[in-house]
């Protein structure tokens, strides 16, 4: 969905939320140096029959973003999502230690796309934008051992995928490759910022 026009940052200044109760993206999102609060998004996460991990993604990111907004009329609200895209089928957060093991099994000697969705919504300007940047990964053909000694060390049941790129998850790995940064870790930074300034939030300004 194409954004709005920008929003001249002189003309409007609101408070801006983060529709997302995960740490990694609180942390990401705190490298823009600018204020935010965090709200959690209350929607059902359930994929929907013949949905592709693309779509699920921008679809879950946009709901999440509007189900804050709603709470948060006046601010500019981010919503963000991630699928691990296995040849078409989605990944989503394994949960628990089985659910890992059998991910990280699937994924072994396999590329996997994390699709990750980004959603920037203010209901009291009508400004709405979405993006998405597919991270393109490709895994070792990783041994049991190796996937049951990473799982004991890092214990990522709350990522996408079960594996944590910014930590010892970097060992089960190929090769990365994508055009913004942190998106694996879960915010594509470049974009999210891109789209911030085009809902009027000024990242960059002169201290006193």
């Amino acid at each position: 969905m194409p954004p709005h026009s920008p929003i001249p940052t002189s003309q409007i200044s609101r408070a801006l939320v983060l529709g997302s109760t995960s740490r990694y993206r609180r942390e990401l999102l705190e490298r823009l140096r600018i204020p935010f609060t965090v709200a959690a998004p209350d929607v059902d996460e359930t994929p929907d029959l013949g949905e592709s991990p693309r779509d699920l993604a921008l679809r879950l990111a946009l709901a999440k973003a509007k189900a804050v907004a709603a709470k948060h009329p006046e601010s500019v609200v981010i919503g963000s999502d991630q699928v691990a895209d296995l040849a078409g089928q989605p990944l989503g957060k394994p949960g628990e230690h089985a659910r890992a093991v059998q991910q990280l099994r699937q994924m072994r000697g396999q590329t996997v796309i994390f699709q990750t969705a980004l959603a920037v919504v203010c209901l009291a300007t009508g400004f709405e934008a979405v993006d998405l940047a597919a991270v393109r990964v490709v895994f070792r053909d990783l041994s049991d051992a190796e996937i049951e000694a990473y799982l004991q060390a890092e214990k990522p049941y709350d990522c996408a995928g079960s594996a944590k790129s910014e930590g010892l998850g970097i060992a089960l790995l190929e090769s990365i490759d994508n055009d913004d940064p942190t998106a694996l870790v879960g915010l594509p930074l470049i974009r999210t910022a891109r789209m911030l300034r085009q809902a009027g939030i000024q990242l960059l300004r002169a201290t006193p």
